[in-house]
């Protein structure tokens, strides 16, 4: 088994391109799908994120808008909340992995890899890209999105041309789905082969 790391910075079209591995038979780990259902309704997160942070669940689960709003920018507090998430992650992660034991290759798709230094616990990275004029008009385009938002959630990212150095494969997704697409199967076709070298030592 290959284990994969897909990362990009934000609205580079990760989901995108995670959906289109899943759609060629390559099993995806989302970790944010992750967190989402451990703080939905009846999820393992909510007691314990209930007692660090009193009032932000509900029968809806995690009100996710208003935790984001008490920790974001308050380094203490986000470090509470990923002592809470990031072992029930982990356990789910050991599931995923388990489970897909027999598959050739498996994803994972990790917003922050760089940013936690995942990228060394992977066999290779693929990097979702696109230009920076793209990049920004999607995610402007989001609700509840300003351009001193994009700015504070892109100063915790490692920047773009970085995460391209670092990765075995970049995908691009400024151009025409079909072109991002044969990009996914290329990457599928390389990965299947014997010709990864950088991070096994060759």
């Amino acid at each position: 088994m290959r284990t994969v790391a897909l990362t990009g910075s934000i609205g580079m079209g990760k989901s995108t391109v995670a959906a289109m591995f899943a759609d060629e038979g390559v099993p995806v780990f989302d970790a944010d799908a992750t967190v989402r259902r451990l703080q939905g309704p009846g999820g393992g997160l909510l007691a314990p994120i209930e007692a660090a942070f009193p009032g932000m669940t509900g029968l809806a689960g995690v009100d996710r808008a208003a935790l984001g709003s008490a920790v974001f920018g308050d380094a203490a507090a986000l470090k509470r909340l990923e002592a809470i998430v990031h072992p029930a992650v982990a356990a789910a992660r050991a599931a995923f992995l388990a489970e897909h034991a027999a598959a050739p290759i498996v994803l994972f798709d990790i917003p922050l890899l760089f940013e936690t230094g995942g990228d060394r616990a992977v066999d290779a990275v693929i990097v979702v890209s696109a230009d920076p004029a793209v990049q920004r008009a999607r995610v402007l385009a989001r609700p509840g999105m300003a351009p001193e938002k994009l700015a504070a959630i892109l100063a915790r990212q490692t920047p773009d041309a970085e995460k391209r150095a670092g990765a075995d494969i970049v995908i691009p997704t400024d151009v025409s789905l079909d072109v991002t697409r044969a990009a996914v199967r290329d990457a599928i076709r390389h990965l299947s082969g014997a010709c990864l070298h950088r991070r096994e030592g060759g």
